[in-house]
């Protein structure tokens, strides 16, 4: 009997997955008697996972097969093919899955790793690598829940379909490696030539960044500080006190002056003359109240969740991805698009609805949206141009119970 086999990215996914598809392929058991040799299986499907990346690209080696050695005349290295090779650590994982994967009774392979450019990698390196012919289905999820695990297997992909996913990732594979290692030797070569081994690292994404960070620290360190003043009052009314401050109303943003404010005097003698103007003088305050109508902010990308949370963008990155994984409370977090499909507004009723039923300190909050009808079709928010691979990062509508600082970024993402 033909069978299938599903790969996940992790372990814990694989578990998931056993749970989520017993409705729609039957009850899987665990097998296996080491760790790297576990998977799980029924009459239908093997389901089975790497460890993250299982596969590497080769380090370059010259004519006689040895490594290549750190001189400027080998530079630069770069390869007709790039050769794969196993990542010692998990070299066991890698044989069993393989083993698995060319079983002659598994006909069908389901890349089940994360919905992604790296995901994507992950898998394709392994079928490579292992040479395995067998046609490819793609197991694209939006999140980790039961209900999107079972719709993402009802609309299982075409392989071919990620062709140009997998090329980009091999791309950023191959560009990290050439340029990475190549300026790497060079600098190191240049900052040793006159003795020892200075090993100076340099990569695609950390050089440019590094220099970034350098011109920074140079327009800080040039930095010349002018003093400027603000004028403050305290006033007092029938009601009591209050405080109030000077702003200029004729102010404009001047490119020129790009540290300029409203409420900042550059000159001390004009400062001088506002303050004995107002000092111990009466006058009439008037307060004006408008309503006013705010557009609702976009919705979070990964790079907008980093920037705006209070911890660091790993440990941000990490609390994500244990919503996603762990709690399955978040849609993937990885995304780049801040929209969500046009057709998508009924999934968010629900969600909000699902969310003003629970138990959550956020309940009052959706209920809310859902009794003065706070939830309506905006196309900065629900825009098919702007949604690729993924939409932006929302609730499952799923609630647990989780610690404070997964619990405050959750909060982040629901309130938006």
């Amino acid at each position: 009997m033909s069978k299938t086999l599903i790969i996940a990215e992790k372990p814990s996914v694989a578990t998931d997955l056993s749970k989520a598809l017993t409705k729609k392929l039957g009850k899987f058991t665990k097998k296996g008697k080491s760790r790297d040799a576990q998977y799980f299986e029924n009459d239908q499907a093997m389901i089975t996972s790497a460890v993250g990346h299982l596969i590497e690209l080769k380090m370059p080696t010259g004519p006689n097969g040895k490594n290549l050695p750190w001189k400027f005349d080998v530079l630069p290295a770069i390869p007709s093919n790039f050769a794969l090779q196993p990542i010692e650590q998990s070299e066991g994982r890698l044989r069993h899955v393989l083993k698995l994967a060319k079983l002659k009774d598994v006909t069908e392979i389901v890349n089940a790793c994360d919905a992604g450019r790296e995901g994507e990698l992950i898998f394709q390196y392994i079928m490579d690598y292992g040479k395995v012919k067998k046609p490819i289905k793609r197991l694209w999820m939006q999140s980790m829940t039961t209900g999107a695990i079972q719709q993402a297997w009802d609309e299982l992909r075409d392989g071919q379909e990620m062709s140009d996913l997998s090329d980009a990732a091999k791309c950023r594979s191959e560009s990290d490696w050439l340029v990475g290692l190549n300026s790497t030797r060079a600098l190191t070569c240049f900052r040793s030539r006159h003795g020892g081994f200075n090993i100076t690292a340099a990569g695609r994404v950390q050089t440019p960044t590094l220099a970034i960070l350098a011109k920074r620290e140079n327009e800080i360190a040039a930095f010349t500080a002018t003093p400027y003043a603000e004028v403050h009052g305290l006033f007092s009314v029938d009601a009591g006190e209050y405080d109030g401050k000077w702003i200029d109303l004729d102010f404009k943003k001047d490119e020129t002056n790009p540290h300029g404010r409203a409420e900042r005097i550059w000159d001390k003698e004009r400062a001088r003359i506002v303050t004995e103007r107002c000092l111990n003088k009466t006058g009439i305050v008037t307060e004006d109240k408008k309503p006013t109508k705010q557009i609702a902010p976009q919705l979070y990308d990964l790079t907008t969740l980093q920037r705006e949370a209070p911890f660091t963008a790993k440990n941000t990155l990490g609390l994500a991805q244990t919503l996603y994984e762990r709690h399955k409370m978040i849609t993937y977090p990885r995304t780049d698009s801040r929209y969500l499909p046009e057709d998508y507004m009924s999934n968010v009723k629900e969600i909000v609805t699902e969310l003003a039923g629970s138990t959550s300190d956020l309940a009052n909050w959706a209920q809310d949206a859902l009794d003065n009808d706070r939830l309506q079709f905006q196309k900065s928010i629900f825009n098919n141009a702007k949604v690729s691979d993924h939409f932006a990062i929302i609730p499952t509508g799923r609630v647990v119970k989780i610690d404070e600082p997964v619990s405050k970024l959750y909060d982040m993402i629901v309130k938006r």
